[in-house]
């Protein structure tokens, strides 16, 4: 592998998300070597997905190039590729693109969806993880309305406008109110065959309200924002299979439809070779000291979404959400800065700064510890709070006046068919 010889300390990150980033920005003039390893050469802000997805920003506007980002760091270096295995013995990681020797090994690999073991589910469901994923439920979406423009029968075109989402979530419950509000504000007028009436969009949860990590409170009052839209919402229910045509759940409900998005859940994304009782395979996350340092492992840490840090607030490891990455990034960064020059570090301590989930226009939904609100004011914030922590000045510019022509005219402007679905795309 091609990264230049050194007598500093290298430090290799897996992982360009929200922990990683966050991780490097902190060594920005530490006297080490940082090699960054990730599948894509950009950073997703991965929050604003589900508007790629529903056509109302361009992938461009939530992603920022990894080696801009960087480009003012001390000796840095970004490659490209998947890191397949992790040999803790001789400090070397294997990639597909070859081998290299770490002194630190920083691994924030993220989360990716978990089908729970469904086959089906998992071959025929879309998944919205990355860009790629975002861009063909985009796709899907607006071929299915497009056919659903133009056949001639009617079984067959409810089933291309019937949209059904599986998990009611932050994720879920934005997807959702997307779609009811690409029904109110674009059918009409896009599509003036179609009437507005025969679009539906069904938001499907195992628990028995939405928003579970919410607070009641604010679940309630989602609730209530996803009916006005017109969502159909299944509380109480578990899906079974989907076949490509027909989900089923396991009350022996079916609803047909041509776009199934599954968003009912995560697990770590973990990387081989971490063993023992480092790694909680329930979770697929590696069990981490409250240093983000890997148990039984002297010079390998983990952040964020697969990192689990027991403690007595958060026994099951903090939330797989954005803040937590952030947080413990920005520590261990300071952390390895302290080290560098032979100083004590200090324990992790998670901030909770809230949660907010935003179901529309005017409509959204914050927690911030004893608060719980919702409407205009909540989604001003929701919308104030995304901005800032976008990548990049013009990714904020960008999305400010999507949002601002959005709102002025109830218009979505990313609604282009670029790249086609077909089935196992990636």
């Amino acid at each position: 592998m091609n990264i230049p010889e050194t007598n500093l300390p290298r430090i290799v990150v897996i992982g360009g998300g929200f922990a990683g980033i966050s991780f490097i920005k902190k060594l920005r003039k530490a006297k080490v070597q940082i090699v960054l390893f990730d599948r894509h050469n950009y950073h997703t802000f991965q929050p604003l997905l589900y508007q790629v997805s529903t056509a109302g920003l361009e992938p461009d506007s939530i992603a920022y190039p990894l080696r801009k980002i960087f480009r003012n760091n001390f000796d840095f270096h970004f490659r490209m590729a998947e890191v397949e295995n992790i040999n803790s013995e001789t400090n070397i990681i294997s990639t597909s693109i070859g081998s290299l020797h770490f002194d630190y090994l920083v691994i924030a690999t993220g989360t990716r969806t978990n089908f729970f073991g469904n086959e089906n589910i998992a071959q025929n469901s879309m998944p919205m993880k990355t860009v790629p994923q975002a861009l063909n439920i985009r796709s899907l979406m607006l071929q299915n309305i497009e056919k659903a423009d133009i056949t001639a029968d009617e079984r067959e075109r409810k089933r291309l406008l019937n949209f059904v989402i599986a998990g009611a979530g932050p994720t879920g419950v934005e997807l959702a109110g997307a779609l009811a509000e690409f029904r109110k504000g674009i059918l009409e007028h896009d599509y003036p065959e179609l009437d507005e009436d025969e679009m539906f969009v069904h938001l499907i949860e195992g628990q028995d309200r939405v928003l579970p990590p919410m607070s009641e409170e604010v679940s309630a009052k989602a609730h209530k924002f996803l009916e006005k839209l017109g969502v159909q919402i299944h509380l109480k229910t578990f899906i079974s299979d989907y076949d490509g045509q027909t989900v089923t759940t396991k009350d022996g409900n079916k609803l047909e439809t041509a776009t199934f998005i599954w968003a009912a859940g995560v697990t770590g994304a973990p990387v081989q070779g971490i063993k023992g009782e480092a790694f909680v395979e329930r979770a697929n996350r590696y069990r981490v000291d409250e240093f983000n340092k890997i148990m039984g492992y002297k010079n390998i840490f983990a952040l964020g979404d697969i990192a689990l840090m027991e403690t007595e607030e958060y026994p099951k490891g903090h939330p797989q959400v954005a803040q937590p990455a952030i947080q413990q990034g920005k520590h261990l960064g300071k952390n390895f800065n302290k080290m560098l020059k032979d100083n004590k570090m200090e324990p992790f301590k998670y901030f909770d700064k809230g949660t907010m989930a935003t179901v529309g226009r005017n409509k959204a939904v914050v927690d911030i510890g004893k608060l719980h609100f919702g409407g205009a004011i909540a989604w001003f914030l929701w919308m104030f709070v995304h901005l800032w922590f976008l990548v990049g000045f013009r990714n904020r510019v960008v999305t400010f006046f999507n949002w601002t022509y959005s709102y002025i005219n109830y218009d979505r402007a990313a609604r282009l068919i670029i790249r086609p679905f077909k089935q196992n795309n990636t």
